[in-house]
């Protein structure tokens, strides 16, 4: 396999894993929300009491807490979706950088994850770091908070 080659397939594998994280996120928010909202719904009997009325209550203020995450993982898929994750060398969205000997991939803010033994890290295109490191490349020096960081790697 060329060098070329090794760096897609690096690159599937961790878009593959980004998205499969996300995806996780989004079941999990979804679960949360359809079960608050479920144990909100009052049965069908006629008479129901005061406890009744203020457990479903609480659960459909739950449910309504877990309606803006459901909201934002599907946002995140659909940039995930609309992101070009091509081979780069200039630090853009889509590009999985190194600095500070840290992985991170530009397209979405997300918790660390593990590739074939490498750990990173999804972060926003509105995020400061990166806005202080749009269009870097590898070798290239950038300050962020007052520390001066080297671009080690863009792919």
């Amino acid at each position: 396999m060329t060098d070329q080659a090794e760096r897609a397939a690096e690159k599937k594998a961790i878009i593959d894993r980004l998205m499969s994280l996300e995806a996780q996120e989004l079941a999990t928010a979804q679960a949360h929300y359809d079960a608050f909202l479920k144990d909100a719904q009052l049965d069908d009997r006629e008479g129901h009491d005061k406890d009744d009325i203020a457990a479903s209550r609480e659960n459909a203020d739950l449910a309504a807490a877990f309606d803006a995450p459901v909201h934002a993982h599907h946002a995140k898929i659909d940039v995930i979706e609309n992101t070009n994750f091509g081979i780069t060398d200039t630090v853009q969205p889509g590009a999985v950088i190194k600095f500070n000997n840290r992985r991170f991939v530009v397209c979405v803010s997300t918790t660390r994850f593990d590739v074939d033994g490498k750990t990173y890290m999804g972060i926003s295109t509105q995020s400061p770091i990166y806005l202080a490191m749009i269009g870097l490349q590898a070798g290239d020096i950038f300050t962020h908070n007052g520390i001066e960081f080297e671009v080690q790697d863009v792919l």
